[in-house]
């Protein structure tokens, strides 16, 4: 394994110990450190797809034991956020052939996502509150419209993980508290979860069908995340998430930031 090989497996290391120890960070890491290895902006999404997929199907596994997942909210979620990866992906395989005007516009959408991102670390506590204290002891939509709503809001993450390979993780969690706030926190946790498994592979491989896939680099990649989420799963508390959240979150935008301006 030569020097650049062995990076990939501390980078997957890495991001694998921050995703086990504080839930969030997978993605929103990944893709940005794949383009400070200089990988092309379209192949780190690509990649970073299929080993989000592949990392998170164990979650799902786990969730489904414990009986923490909305089969029904993970439904409506997938009806939108499905069909919206395929018109994504379609926009842009025909929309420039020049690979320099597709890299760009992922590299900008993929700093906006960063930005958005960072404030849902930092302020999902706050958001959570705000849910809760507006909602009272009913949701604030329930019905028709909160299936609408939620179809939407898989449209929104579809478009979004499609471009960028982010939003899915935690985006997609607020969003459930603001829709679901009486839904337990795990069981919410669970249902992200579930729902980004099929948006994450079905993206990742319309990507792969694009040649926007590394897979000898992916195979690097989980070589380091799989040991690096056991230990960090075994940290868990550990650190305090007051201190965890906002170095996270500064982490995000600092990155987002440089991507975005």
């Amino acid at each position: 394994m030569d020097v650049g090989n062995f990076g990939f497996v501390v980078a997957g290391l890495i991001v694998g110990f921050v995703v086990g120890m504080t839930g969030v960070g997978g993605g929103s890491l990944m893709t940005p450190i794949l383009l400070w290895f200089g990988i092309n902006p379209a192949t780190a999404v690509g990649t970073d797809l299929l080993y989000a997929a592949i990392t998170k199907s164990g979650g799902v596994l786990v969730h489904r034991k414990n009986k923490n997942i909305d089969w029904g909210v993970t439904g409506w979620l997938t009806l939108g956020s499905v069909p919206a990866v395929a018109v994504t992906l379609w926009f842009l395989k025909n929309f420039d052939t020049n690979p320099k005007a597709l890299n760009a516009i992922i590299t900008q959408a993929l700093g906006v996502v960063l930005l958005l991102t960072a404030g849902a670390v930092l302020f999902k506590h706050k958001l959570l509150a705000f849910a809760h204290r507006n909602s009272g002891d009913k949701s604030l939509f329930t019905g028709t419209r909160l299936n609408v709503l939620t179809v939407v809001t898989g449209l929104i993450l579809g478009t979004m993980v499609a471009l960028t390979s982010i939003g899915a993780g935690a985006l997609g969690t607020v969003a459930l508290f603001i829709l679901y706030p009486l839904l337990p926190t795990r069981r919410l946790v669970g249902t992200e979860i579930a729902h980004a498994v099929p948006l994450t592979l079905v993206a990742g491989l319309g990507h792969a069908s694009m040649g926007n896939m590394n897979w000898e680099l992916l195979g690097f990649l989980l070589m380091g995340s799989l040991p690096g989420i056991y230990l960090g799963s075994h940290l868990t508390g550990r650190v305090p998430d007051k201190v965890l959240r906002p170095c996270l979150a500064f982490m995000l935008f600092a990155i987002g930031y440089k991507l975005a301006f």
